[in-house]
């Protein structure tokens, strides 16, 4: 079986997470290296670790959170679709079942939300992982004059906490955001698809989406 730990030490995923940063600081984008990998691949696992999913398929969410952005190494357009193919065909030189790696192809292909939607407990788990981390440690500009609103907003948020409830049934997304560097009406703005996205794959696993800013509940 092919492992959590296996994908990380793999030489052709490390060239790849690599070479999208490297693309990514070019064309201005927050960070989707390692810090970003690692947090989607934790999150994913604790989200289908936490709603009672067996280790396979939690292994199986973990690979696919990590690998999820590799294919900003080929162009940022369409990096889900090309992401997704080149996880499938790494995971098959590596002998992956065929199964498992189209799940993990599956997920990848549908975490962005241009063209994506929860189409499996791994992908919902990935699209609700990989939108919640807004964070100001993903702005790589140094100079605030040069940020976009993008930037901005990503800078702004101080903390991000993911939650699953199992009692109330949520999955609970608790930002503080400091409003000296933008209000929280600018979060909106900049991630209401992505929050429509994250609605729609809580509802996928059963749960319903809370979104908390500054201690106010706004969904």
């Amino acid at each position: 079986m092919v492992t959590f730990e296996d994908v990380v030490n793999n030489i052709e995923v490390k060239e790849l997470i690599n070479n999208a940063q490297k693309q990514l600081d070019v064309l201005g984008y927050t960070e989707h290296s390692y810090r970003h990998v690692n947090i989607v691949a934790e999150r994913a696992a604790y989200i289908l670790r936490t709603l009672g999913y067996d280790e396979h398929r939690i292994e199986l969410a973990k690979i696919a959170g990590y690998m999820h952005d590799i294919g900003n190494s080929v162009n940022r357009v369409d990096h889900a679709h090309t992401g997704a193919i080149l996880a499938y065909q790494i995971l098959k030189d590596m002998q992956m079942d065929a199964s498992d790696r189209t799940e993990i192809m599956m997920a990848i292909g549908n975490h962005d939300e241009l063209t994506g939607t929860a189409v499996s407990d791994i992908s919902a788990a990935i699209i609700l992982a990989d939108k919640s981390d807004a964070h100001r440690s993903r702005v790589s500009k140094k100079d605030r004059s040069l940020f976009d609103k993008h930037d901005e907003v990503n800078y702004a948020v101080t903390s991000s906490e993911l939650k699953i409830d199992t009692e109330d049934n949520k999955a609970i997304l608790n930002l503080t955001i400091d409003t000296n560097i933008c209000p929280v009406i600018d979060y909106f703005e900049i991630f209401m698809e992505r929050t429509k996205m994250s609605k729609r794959a809580a509802k996928y696993l059963g749960l319903w989406f809370e979104l908390i800013i500054n201690d106010t509940n706004l969904l």
